[in-house]
């Protein structure tokens, strides 16, 4: 048995990125851009982990200067209260299995961590719309990408969380839905666990632990060949 699990949010934890895209769009109308991101801008975006980063990306390709990062800073802060006005409305779920994945590591003992590109403020929306709790009742630890030097597909977000849960990679279980969050734990030295996604079915999972559709039945048996079954 692992001593922690540690999950992605976005994507692993439940469906959000139609509820990211929507809110970002939003924004956008607030703040007169005459952007919209559709559905396969906002596949092409994903490969860019952080919200600020993406919003730097479309300036890129699109030839614009863009703002400054301060007011790119200011953007996200609309985008993200958006959202959790999104998840406050009830238009989110937890994908099958996770909640009782969740349940049964805190009941059995093992350390539980988030390892995000998001921020702290989406990971408490989310728990509070889902669970009904504050981040910090269901989690040990919440790593994000804004404490880090450079997030997904680096390693670092996974190092801070292995750091504050004061476990070794070969004592944890990273849980992904994304070729950049694999290629971030696995460079950290830990085992992956992937679920691909809607917006990341079809990515490159060589190297994963397990694939798997969902974590219904799921419990962790590291170095054993039943890995991800119930």
């Amino acid at each position: 048995m692992p001593r922690a699990l540690i999950f992605d949010v976005d994507g692993t934890l439940a469906e959000t990125e139609e509820l990211h895209r929507a809110a970002f769009n939003a924004t956008f109308a607030d703040a007169g851009l005459g952007w919209r991101w559709d559905q396969p801008s906002y596949r092409r975006l994903l490969k860019v982990t952080g919200g600020k980063e993406r919003m730097r990306a479309w300036y890129d390709e699109r030839g614009e200067a863009g703002p400054d990062p301060a007011s790119i800073a200011r953007l996200h802060q609309a985008k993200t209260a958006h959202y959790g006005r999104l998840l406050s409305a009830g238009a989110l779920h937890l994908r099958p299995g996770v909640a009782v994945l969740i349940a049964r590591a805190r009941a059995e003992g093992v350390a539980l961590a988030v390892a995000t590109t998001t921020s702290p403020a989406n990971v408490e929306a989310l728990c509070l719309a889902c669970w009904g709790k504050p981040a910090t009742d269901l989690f040990d630890v919440i790593a994000a990408g804004d404490e880090v030097a450079a997030k997904k597909p680096a390693p670092d977000v996974y190092l801070l969380a292995l750091e504050r849960l004061g476990v070794s990679p070969q004592e944890a279980l990273a849980f992904e839905d994304s070729r950049n969050g694999l290629c971030s734990a696995l460079a950290a030295g830990l085992p992956v666990v992937i679920t691909p996604s809607l917006y990341t079915a079809g990515e490159d999972f060589s190297g994963a632990a397990a694939v798997l559709p969902t974590l219904v039945g799921f419990w962790p048996s590291l170095g054993s060949a039943d890995l991800g079954q119930s």
